[in-house]
């Protein structure tokens, strides 16, 4: 059966509504692009009927979908290819009960005497993201949640210290040298000085209490994995599919350029060797990535429907992408016989387009 034209308008905040009666955790806020975080109860309304036991989350992300599914129960397998999601999907996918108590987060924000603190963020970064004094910081709270044994702890550390770096920034990213948004004196039409001046050590203690409250078990041994998807070996019963959303006229979203300073904060030792010294805003030198070329992204959705061809498909994507809705469509066919199209009109923050949302679910 196929349904391409079906639209359902969800009120927000009721996936809580409808929930098993064990005790769950809280889903954290988030502010990357292009999460799913404010559709996600569309995204529960039309997946929590399909029968499935386990899930995997390929394009983890955010992590706010891979949350939704273990909240209902589900065995889920978290993957991203970047090591920085990695992080998230451990802090609070993975992880079932580990959090950081008040002893930790006073080691983690602490300088110790008997640590010798690199400088390399603060030699580096200079007037491009963060103040002087805030790059000085950063040097000393990465060290120091390196030297965290438990892998749970540092993860919800990490966790704590992305969000911190993002709610800092202008427009959330980190796609250009504009430190000075932050500092002129100037009227501003958009966002929040007071935000970006609270001090580091404020929004960390803010963003553990949300790591440490998103903390839960369901039951079930979920994993996080850091792996192109094409050479993960996990198999479950759905797939759920968010990629990189490449427009008609071909532009593409990298998260890889947006994000590159969180990619950098987990190879703090490497980070010297991976800028790209012709940037000037220090960004991490770009592997290639098929989920962001135009010439490549039809090829990569064929290979990827093919590998998972056994299991029911979820696509996440948008009714203006390439490939088309109807190429998708053509290409699950070879699997699927049962694929329907929901769509709900939603704008992104930054978007000035009005593409709608969609979820393909092929059968």
């Amino acid at each position: 059966m196929f349904n391409a034209t079906m639209k359902t308008k969800i009120k927000q905040s009721e996936l809580f509504n409808d929930l098993p009666s064990a005790k769950t955790g809280v889903l954290p806020s988030t502010r990357y692009q292009g999460s799913k975080y404010k559709i996600i109860d569309w995204i529960n309304y039309y997946t929590k009927d399909l029968s499935f036991n386990s899930v995997l989350d390929a394009f983890g992300g955010t992590g706010c979908v891979s949350y939704m599914f273990k909240i209902n129960r589900k065995q889920v397998f978290y993957n991203d290819s970047l090591k920085f999601n990695y992080y998230i999907g451990l802090a609070i996918i993975e992880n079932s009960k580990i959090i950081l108590n008040e002893n930790d987060v006073n080691f983690i924000l602490k300088k110790h005497l008997n640590i010798k603190y690199p400088t390399f963020i603060f030699d580096t970064f200079h007037d491009i993201y963060f103040t002087d004094e805030e790059n000085k910081w950063l040097d000393v709270i990465i060290t120091n949640i390196r030297l965290v044994q438990d892998k749970y702890k540092q993860a919800l550390a990490y966790y704590a210290l992305f969000q911190a770096c993002i709610i800092k920034r202008p427009y959330n990213l980190f796609h250009r040298k504009n430190l000075y948004i932050r500092t002129a004196k100037v009227k501003r039409s958009f966002g929040n000085k007071k935000t970006w001046d609270t001090p580091f050590d404020n929004h960390f203690r803010r963003f553990v209490e949300e790591a440490n409250n998103a903390v839960f078990n369901n039951g079930k041994k979920n994993r996080s994995f850091h792996s192109d998807i094409f050479e993960v070996g996990v198999k479950a019963d759905l797939i759920y599919i968010d990629t990189p959303y490449i427009s008609t006229v071909g532009s593409g979203v990298n998260y890889f350029d947006f994000y590159h300073f969180l990619e950098g904060i987990v190879f703090y030792e490497q980070w010297p060797n991976l800028i790209d010294k012709n940037s000037k805003h220090k960004k991490i030198k770009n592997g290639k990535n098929e989920w962001c070329n135009k010439g490549e992204i039809h090829q990569a959705f064929k290979k990827l429907f093919k590998k998972f061809q056994d299991s029911i498909l979820v696509v996440s994507y948008r009714d203006d992408g390439t490939p088309t809705i109807n190429e998708l469509i053509e290409m699950l066919k070879i699997y699927k016989n049962n694929i329907e199209v929901k769509k709900l009109d939603y704008k992104y923050v930054l978007s000035t387009g009005s593409s709608k949302e969609v979820l393909i679910i092929a059968k």
